[in-house]
């Protein structure tokens, strides 16, 4: 059975309204029985892929200090020394995850710690692998002060088709590996920002899945 996270409730069951008083419509003006199924196949194809959508899968966690995990489903898109210009002013290694909408949205802590920084920037809506979108786009910015590997930046950012991010992080509060961050709807990406030097355990390409996939990892003699 699928499990549907809080933030798609609303969603479904409006979903399933306006599709239920569509079929009604469409069986009150027509009595062509090919034309019914059709319209009832693709009512059910788009609850199906809402459905989807907002589907949060158990994730069993496995907590590591000494290791950073992927705080999103999707595709490792980004892998670059950069410079963040927001918090940190400096050089930081930037790994990006694209996802879909065929992904988990569901955003995790990539590690445990004070939340020293939380903030919600409006901003345009590029599509989410543009270069300037992480800056330019609607974006939440979220700093983990971890005790292993120090402040780390983890950024949510709106695409084209994403419209809606919602940041649970609260600034003081404590931040625990693998639990829940927030959610993006319908598409985006989200940037993580790591002390220079990093050795990044993923490489371009590579699918990620939140709370489980290693991006980095401190390697203890």
């Amino acid at each position: 059975m699928i499990k549907i996270h809080r933030e798609g409730y609303t969603i479904v069951f409006v979903t399933l309204v306006v599709l239920f008083v569509f079929n009604a419509l469409i069986h009150l003006i027509t009595d062509v029985v090919w034309i019914r199924n059709i319209f009832i196949i693709a009512s059910l194809i788009v609850y199906g892929l809402v459905l989807q959508f907002f589907r949060n899968p158990r994730r069993d966690i496995v907590r590591d200090e000494n290791k950073i995990i992927a705080p999103a489903d999707g595709k490792v898109v980004i892998i670059d020394e950069v410079e963040e210009p927001e918090y940190f002013k400096g050089k930081r290694l930037q790994i990006s995850i694209f996802m879909s909408p065929l992904n988990v949205h569901v955003n995790r802590y990539p590690v445990s710690g004070r939340i020293e920084y939380a903030r919600h920037h409006q901003g345009q809506y590029l599509v989410a692998w543009h270069p300037k979108s992480s800056t330019l786009n609607e974006r939440t910015s979220v700093v983990i002060n971890s005790p292993v590997w120090g402040p780390v930046l983890y950024r949510q950012i709106a695409g084209y088709v994403a419209r809606r991010i919602v940041m649970y992080a609260k600034e003081g509060a404590s931040a625990r590996q693998g639990d829940e961050s927030g959610f993006i709807k319908f598409g985006s990406r989200l940037d993580i920002f790591l002390p220079p030097g990093t050795v990044p355990s993923i490489k371009i390409g590579d699918k990620t899945v939140g709370g489980i996939t290693v991006i980095a990892e401190k390697r203890t003699n």
